[in-house]
């Protein structure tokens, strides 16, 4: 068994604590798997991983050889990318995680360039609305919305997003029009519930911060939801421009309120502190930062 095949191996059953998974993962069968990660434990003299029937979990050696297998592959492949393609091209694998909605509508887009101009580069893209674990789920960079919660992850900022109100317009000729964030009371309001507070909304005004007080008869925890009853015509949303996008575009939905905003959220491409960035995953996030301040 070749000592990185071995690595490999093994790394893909630590992150998904799973021979079968990891196994699928390395295209290889699982008794093969199992093999290769005795044969490594054997030569190394050590146990990586408690097996029983239900779970495969790290011991306490196998989680300090997982941290440190992580960035020799990553450079182990960066090298061999050197040597096999022509230093000015990029080769290799970018495991990204993103939130779905941004993921689908607007982030593959800005992918295709990327990978127009550098081919040889692999992007595998996993969409949730969960934050995962990047370095348990062996994912090179997480894209994300908002104020961190994982301190002891590095983040660059992307860009800032707006956060929006918008209402279809036969909506506003059934109800009639709004001229200031207070006139929110008077209509049915399509909240979303990932936020911290769903049941009012913050504007500014000449006076400072205003809080308005919302409600309505639907809630969900998909800005792509709340904009899609907003386009229907259910009530009014208040999502970030991106969701919005689409529907304005057609003329589902109109922007209201606009000089009343006082929210954008922050978009940020985030790492492990210890993952060591080749060539192309530097390569990714600096042309992110370029393709959203134009776009």
């Amino acid at each position: 068994m070749d000592t990185i095949a071995g690595m490999r191996v093994f790394m893909a059953v630590a992150s998904h604590a799973s021979f079968t998974d990891g196994a699928r993962q390395v295209g290889i069968s699982t008794k093969l798997a199992s093999k290769y990660i005795g044969q490594l434990e054997q030569r190394l003299n050590a146990q990586l991983l408690h097996r029983t029937t239900r779970s495969v979990t790290l011991t306490e050696t196998g989680k300090a050889y997982f941290e440190r297998c992580l960035p020799l592959l990553e450079q182990f492949d960066e090298l061999e990318g050197l040597v096999q393609k022509r230093q000015t091209e990029l080769a290799g694998r970018i495991r990204i995680t993103a939130p779905t909605g941004y993921g689908s509508a607007e982030l593959v887009h800005l992918l295709k360039p990327f990978q127009d101009e550098h081919p040889g580069v692999l992007i595998e893209l996993h969409l949730s609305d969960h934050h995962v674990s990047l370095v348990d789920e062996g994912f090179d960079l997480a894209i994300r919305f908002g104020v961190l919660k994982d301190s002891s992850l590095v983040a660059r900022k992307l860009t800032d997003m707006r956060i929006v109100c918008c209402v279809a317009p036969d909506y506003l000729d059934r109800m009639g029009p709004l001229e200031t964030p207070e006139d929110l009371s008077q209509h049915n309001c399509l909240l979303q519930t990932t936020g911290n507070v769903i049941d009012s909304w913050d504007f500014k005004t000449s006076d400072g911060k205003l809080s308005v007080p919302v409600s309505g008869n639907f809630r969900a925890n998909s800005p792509r939801a709340v904009a899609n009853m907003a386009a229907d015509g259910l009530g009014i949303g208040r999502v970030p421009l991106y969701t919005a996008k689409p529907f304005l575009a057609e003329g589902r939905l109109k922007l209201i309120l606009e000089s009343y905003e006082a929210r954008v959220l922050g978009l940020y491409a985030t790492y492990p502190p210890n993952r060591h960035l080749t060539a192309r995953i530097r390569a990714l996030i600096d042309y992110l930062v370029t393709a959203l301040a134009h776009s």
